[in-house]
């Protein structure tokens, strides 16, 4: 019987069951988030931790060394009742409007003026912004030399015109025109240089129609420059807004020597200059950091103010302009068919 030789089965082939992995995007971006962690871990260690803790210990009673004592809403059931506070609003609003009116408006002006200058532009551009990078408390001292009672330059001025001297330094008024002024003169070249920015964005062609239809220099920057400009001055009236009710460094080297930190009566005291009294003067941790929310919530208010005063809906505005545009237009047109019909 004849043997037939069987070839062997071809092997099945089976899948490999030691397919690639897909690489880990986590390791992949590693290299990226380690680059960028330096940031985020400085910012949690000296940004956001202090703002937690902040409100934290606004609950407590803490001297800042021995244990904290739970209040709940103790700290600010008192802010509400507390005559020194509201007093302290009062003067910080009062050396806002003193200060923020004035050094917008000078700074819409100085920018106006230095956007339509020919000569030494850039001159004039460094020389009003330099207020703005000199130590405030130079300027502090500087302006206290200025606004001294006895031996101020301005009481000098005024005895050389006759007018008499003014407690510029004792008086309650005196003492918060001559904060404005310092906070007025520091500030007023950044926002005119901001200004300028915003200036120099307007196309030319706008001025140069104006022009042919025959508007002045008055007309042409009340009713194309301003309402132009309106976002920039959003922007700066709600950064003035930030900086003047966060005021404390100009009250505090002008009164420094002195036993009250606000001046006499208490009419240059901030709302952080007395944060800085309870918190750190007086050791009371947890009424300060009540204190700093509080001015936390007056800044959103004011800021909501603002926007709303200032900015509001471009595409109302423009519809309501245009809306009276066309009704002028209509009431005019009426009129001539109404004096071609008498004639």
């Amino acid at each position: 019987m004849a043997v037939t030789s069987k070839t062997a089965p071809a092997a099945v082939s089976r899948p490999s069951t030691t397919a690639e992995k897909p690489p880990n995007k986590y390791k992949q971006a590693f290299p990226q988030y380690a680059a960028v962690s330096p940031f985020f871990i400085l910012f949690a260690i000296f940004g956001a931790f202090p703002v937690l803790f902040s409100i934290w210990i606004s609950f407590h009673s803490w001297d800042g060394i021995g244990q904290m004592k739970w209040v709940g809403l103790e700290q600010y059931h008192y802010l509400l009742s507390d005559a020194t506070f509201w007093k302290t609003i009062g003067n910080t609003l009062l050396i806002w409007v003193l200060s923020t009116v004035p050094m917008l408006l000078l700074a819409l002006v100085i920018a106006n003026a230095l956007h339509n200058a020919t000569r030494l532009r850039t001159f004039y551009r460094i020389a009003y912004f330099i207020p703005n990078v000199t130590s405030v408390v130079a300027i502090t001292l500087v302006f206290g030399s200025i606004f001294s009672n006895n031996f101020g330059l301005l009481n000098a001025f005024l005895r050389s015109i006759g007018v008499g001297e003014v407690q510029w330094l004792t008086s309650p008024w005196g003492i918060k025109i001559a904060i404005a002024t310092i906070v007025t003169w520091r500030w007023v070249g950044y926002n005119a240089i901001i200004y300028l920015a915003g200036l120099q964005a307007i196309s030319a062609d706008v001025y140069e129609a104006a022009k042919v239809d025959g508007a002045s220099p008055r007309q042409t920057f009340w009713r194309i420059t301003v309402p132009m400009m309106r976002p920039v001055i959003l922007f700066t009236a709600v950064t003035s807004t930030i900086g003047g009710l966060q005021i404390f460094t100009e009250s505090r080297v002008l009164f420094g020597d002195t036993s009250s930190i606000g001046g006499p009566g208490d009419a240059g005291l901030t709302i952080v200059s007395y944060l800085y009294q309870s918190a750190f003067i007086k050791n009371q941790f947890g009424y300060g950091a009540a204190v700093g929310w509080a001015l936390f919530v007056l800044i959103v208010l004011f800021s909501i103010i603002n926007w709303r005063l200032i900015g509001g809906n471009d595409d109302e505005r423009l519809t309501r302009r245009a809306a009276r545009r066309v009704e002028r237009r209509i009431a005019a047109q009426n009129a001539k068919r109404e004096a071609a019909d008498v004639r």
